[in-house]
């Protein structure tokens, strides 16, 4: 491979081609155009790169990529930007404005307008300037696509020479972690452990079962799916074998086969988009998980806060915003409005439930990705392979069901097992729900960010396999490749970094952070009652007029 090209791009250069439509962001000081080929091949998904248009994307890209790939993105470098000594001042993403490209009638990718920001007067006056939330758009815009207005960054109180020191910080961090040699998989005394546990499970399910002791067969195999959620989880991130074909495999015989769920799902969610004036086209894949820890907490961006109409984890959500995400209004109506003010008291109980969504969500995925386009890793061979799995699993759990004779013993059976599962949706929620949902704008560092909108679960080694290493989620999102069993190490080292940086880095207990949730779920329901007593008194006040 050649040396990168030496052409130096201004900021406006690089501002008019992301307005005629490249896909722009700088690496360590290089521009990386993205072609629109690669965009919809992309292994991340393309939001993972879209939101990231204009900005410096050094610090996700390191963190999501190996050393191999970062080598292959070399290919894509079309000279280097010309930076101040606080390094490159970013733009707005267009879609972060609601603007997006997609085939015209002639077949050329034209701009189109799915969302418009919130208006002014309907924003949190505490909110920061920088803040930009979206709403479908309600009639056709004048606008032929985005301009540089709609590329500048509204000031706020964040210091671009504050954020790179962050940045800078987060590099140093990083180095220490790599040379610590914690991306190395403990395949023995880390996983080994695990494999115990999963067969010891299992086993007892079965034994159990065996003897007709349904509700403690149950059990065993609800807690058994639970762990292997874990696993499957750290499969997704390509954090075991650090093999993208290899992981997927295992990640299919355990998520599908085992737990009936859609590895492809979870790391993979399907976009359909509506038609447009300009013609139509099926959406592309994109990656749920990922595009969650990149724009993590943010309303408008983030798939793993959009839970209307059961939860709202902010007011804002009372707005109807637009999902950038599900491509789709979450529709905040009568049905929202009733779960929503009794969401801190259904909390459990929904979340007990979410196992038997997350079947629905599996085969929808399936069923609009059957059509899409070749991967540039995997090609279509997972999408059978998950369709098969799936199939196979349906075809063994309703064996067990069917062996377990009438139908009241099949419906406790059902139900035990899946809220027997059903702590792992409680581990996920806690991390985030409590956390800032505020967008401080492109300017905010990658390492600032995740210390921000994301908690720590404290407990003790002992016990860290009831939360799969999910209650470490700080240094999660921060490393998000690392394997898990290397996370309570690599959190000592990230915990002495942001106390240098006088960042916080937060923790709570696990009853602590219930409460926490359930309290910030409390405090938006009780938003909602005055919105509803301040509309009602403006109703009676019309009507005495």
């Amino acid at each position: 491979m050649g040396l990168p090209p030496t052409q130096v791009w201004t900021r406006e250069q690089v501002a008019t081609r992301i307005l005629a439509g490249d896909s722009l962001f700088v690496l360590n000081g290089n521009l990386v155009r993205v072609p629109p080929s690669w965009l919809t091949a992309h292994p991340g998904g393309q939001l993972a790169i879209l939101h990231f248009v204009g900005r410096d994307a050094t610090d996700e890209v390191e963190a999501f990529h190996s050393d191999e790939t970062l080598q292959r993105m070399k290919g894509f470098i079309i000279g280097r930007v010309e930076a101040g000594e606080d390094g490159w001042e970013p733009f707005v993403p267009p879609i972060a404005n609601g603007w997006v490209r997609r085939p015209g009638a002639g077949g050329k990718t034209e701009w189109y307008n799915e969302a418009r920001p919130l208006e002014p007067e309907l924003k949190d006056k505490a909110a920061p300037p920088s803040e930009i939330l979206l709403r479908p758009r309600e009639a056709e815009t004048a606008e032929c696509g985005p301009t540089l207005s709609t590329l500048q960054a509204a000031p706020n109180a964040l210091s671009l020479k504050h954020e790179k020191a962050h940045s800078d910080a987060y590099k140093e961090l990083h180095k220490r972690v790599v040379d610590a040699g914690l991306y190395k998989t403990r395949f023995v005394t880390g996983y080994g452990p695990e494999f115990v546990r999963y067969t010891l499970l299992a086993v007892l399910a079965a034994v159990c079962y065996h003897y007709g002791w349904l509700i403690p067969s149950a059990l065993f195999l609800g807690l058994c799916w639970q762990q292997l959620t874990f696993f499957a989880h750290d499969l997704g991130h390509v954090g075991v074998t650090h093999n993208w074909t290899l992981d997927r495999v295992i990640s299919i015989f355990i998520a599908d086969f085992v737990g009936g769920l859609s590895i492809g799902w979870w790391v993979n969610v399907s976009n359909i988009r509506p038609p447009t004036c300009i013609g139509t086209e099926s959406g592309p894949y994109t990656q749920n998980h990922n595009v969650h820890h990149l724009v993590t907490n943010h309303p408008t961006h983030d798939p793993d806060i959009q839970h209307l109409p059961f939860f709202a984890i902010s007011p804002v959500f009372f707005n109807s915003l637009w999902s950038s995400y599900y491509k789709r209004e979450m529709t905040f109506d009568a049905f929202g409005k009733f779960f929503i003010s009794l969401q801190h008291k259904l909390f459990y109980v929904v979340l007990s439930l979410a196992r038997f969504n997350l079947y629905a969500n599996s085969w929808g995925y399936l069923a609009k990705t059957a059509f899409e386009p070749r991967r540039w890793r995997g090609g279509r061979w997972w999408w059978w392979a998950e369709v098969v799995c799936l199939g196979l699993f349906f075809a063994w759990f309703g064996a067990v069901l069917k062996g377990c004779g009438s139908w009241r013993n099949i419906l406790t059976y059902l139900l035990v097992s899946h809220v027997a599962a059903s702590p792992v949706h409680v581990q996920i929620v806690l991390s985030h729900f409590s956390r800032s949902t505020a967008d401080l704008g492109p300017v905010e560092s990658f390492f600032a960010r995740q210390l921000r909108t994301t908690v720590d679960v404290i407990c003790s080694p002992r016990i860290e396999f009831i939360h799969g290493g999910l209650h470490l989620q700080v240094t999660h999102h921060l490393f998000p490749r690392l394997p898990r069993h290397n996370l309570r190490e690599a959190s000592l080292i990230v915990k002495e970094f942001a106390k240098e940086r006088g960042l916080e880095y937060a923790e709570f207990g696990f009853v602590e952070g219930n409460g926490e949730v359930t309290g910030v779920l409390k405090q938006v329901a009780d938003q909602l009652k005055i919105v509803g007593m301040v509309a009602d008194s403006e109703i009676r006040d019309a009507m005495k007029m």
